[in-house]
C-alpha cells in the first residue's frame, strides 16, 4: 500500500466507526476503500439516492461498495420536498448537501461514535462551491481535503489500490444542468437523464445535457467533439425524443458551471 495511503488509514483508524457518503466517483472510492481498512466492518457506506441521482450513478456506488467490501446502505430521500431547492438559487447546492449530510449525520447518531467522511479533496475547494460550507457546518470529515491530496494523487492512489473507478470521469447530480433561478421538477430531471443515457449508449464519456428552458445544449467532452459533430444526425433525433423542443451541440464542449453560461455572458457585457 502506498505511504499516503497508510498515513489515510491511520488517520481514520482514530474514528470509532464512520459512514461513508458513497457516490460512486473515485473520491468517495477512495475513502471508502481507506474506511474499511481502517475500521473494518465499523464503517459503513450510504448513498442518498434523490431524485437527483442518475441510476448510473447509483449503479456505481454498489459496485464500489461490492469491489471494496464495505457495508452499503442505499437511504431514499426527496430534495424535491424543499421548497428552496426546487427554486433553484445560487446556493442550491448548498441546500442539497446540507439535505444529503443531514441524512448521514443522523445514521451516524445511530452508533455512537461513528463519524461522517466524504471524499472532499484538495481541488475541490473554490470561490463559488456553497456545498463545501454545508459540509463544514455539519462536522463532516473529509480525509482526503485533511491531508492535502488533490484529484490527480485521489486517482493516483485509487489506481495503485485497484479500484475500478480510478479513471471515472467525475460528475455532479442532475439540477447541476438547470440554469439557477429555472425551478427543478422531476420531469426536467429524469427528461436529463434520458437525453445523458442516449450519449453514454453511442460511448461519450464526459456528458451534460444542459436544460435550459425547454430547449437542451449538449456538451461532450473536448476529445469526443469531433466524434458528436459527426454523429449529430443521429443523436439529434434522439434527444429529441426525450422530450426538448430544441437540442444544440456545443461547439465548446464541456465546462464546469456550464448550466449558468447565459448568465456569465450577460454580465460580462454589461461589465
Amino acid at each position: 500500500m502506498p505511504s499516503l495511503a497508510r498515513q489515510l488509514v491511520s488517520d481514520v483508524r482514530r474514528h470509532r466507526g464512520a459512514v461513508v457518503a458513497l457516490s460512486g466517483g473515485v473520491d468517495s472510492a477512495l475513502v471508502a476503500a481507506i474506511a474499511v481498512k481502517a475500521l473494518g466492518e465499523r464503517a459503513v457506506a450510504v448513498t442518498v439516492a434523490a431524485e437527483t441521482l442518475a441510476g448510473r450513478e447509483l449503479d456505481a456506488a454498489r459496485r464500489v461498495a461490492r469491489q471494496v467490501g464495505i457495508a452499503h446502505r442505499v437511504v431514499v430521500h426527496s430534495e424535491l420536498d424543499n421548497p428552496e431547492f426546487v427554486a433553484n438559487p445560487r446556493h442550491r447546492c448548498y441546500v442539497c448537501q446540507g439535505m444529503r449530510m443531514d441524512v448521514l449525520r443522523r445514521i451516524a447518531e445511530e452508533a455512537a461514535g461513528r463519524v461522517v467522511l466524504d471524499g472532499t479533496n484538495a481541488s475541490d475547494p473554490g470561490p463559488d462551491r456553497p456545498g463545501l460550507a454545508a459540509i463544514r457546518e455539519r462536522g463532516v470529515i473529509s480525509p482526503l481535503l485533511e491531508r492535502g491530496v488533490d484529484k490527480a494523487t485521489t486517482r493516483e492512489l485509487a489506481r495503485r489500490l485497484g479500484l475500478e473507478v480510478w479513471d471515472r470521469p467525475s460528475n455532479a447530480c442532475l439540477s447541476s444542468r438547470i440554469p439557477h433561478g429555472q425551478i427543478v421538477t422531476l420531469g426536467k430531471l429524469r427528461r436529463i437523464e434520458r437525453a445523458e443515457e442516449v450519449l453514454h449508449s453511442h460511448g461519450f464519456s464526459v456528458v451534460r445535457v444542459r436544460h435550459d428552458g425547454e430547449t437542451a445544449r449538449v456538451e461532450v467532452g473536448h476529445g469526443e467533439l469531433d466524434r458528436a459533430r459527426s454523429l449529430w444526425q443521429t443523436l439529434a433525433p434522439q434527444l429529441m425524443e426525450c422530450g426538448f423542443a430544441a437540442v444544440a451541440l456545443d461547439p465548446e464542449g464541456y465546462r464546469c458551471g456550464g448550466a449558468d453560461r447565459r448568465e456569465r455572458e450577460a454580465a460580462l457585457a454589461l461589465g
